[in-house]
């Protein structure tokens, strides 16, 4: 099989389950624990992708400047910082340690 027909394929899954979640019936998904599923898995995969991103480098688990930038965004944002300023600080700690080390 090569790289294209699964590229396809894949395609197709992703269409079919698309289409499968219009045949669900509304009063189900109105229900609470399927939304509250719903709430949580969105947080979970965002979680996810910032570990992913934070300590992923190919196949390896890196620990580098990314770390301790991410602990001072999580931080600032729990303090309830300007997003802006969040970033901005957490990009000069990130190159502050890049620049020392």
């Amino acid at each position: 099989m090569t790289l294209w027909q699964i590229v396809i394929l894949a395609s197709i899954a992703c269409l079919v389950l698309k289409f499968a979640g219009y045949l669900v019936p509304a009063r189900l998904l109105e229900a609470p624990a399927p939304s509250r599923i719903a709430d949580l898995l969105t947080v979970a995969l965002l979680a996810a992708l910032i570990a992913v991103q934070t300590f992923g480098a190919g196949q390896h688990v890196v620990v580098d400047a990314r770390v301790p930038a991410v602990i001072v965004a999580a931080a600032l944002y729990a303090l309830r910082v300007p997003f802006i300023v969040v970033v901005a600080v957490a990009a000069l700690v990130a190159a502050g340690i890049r620049l020392v080390t």
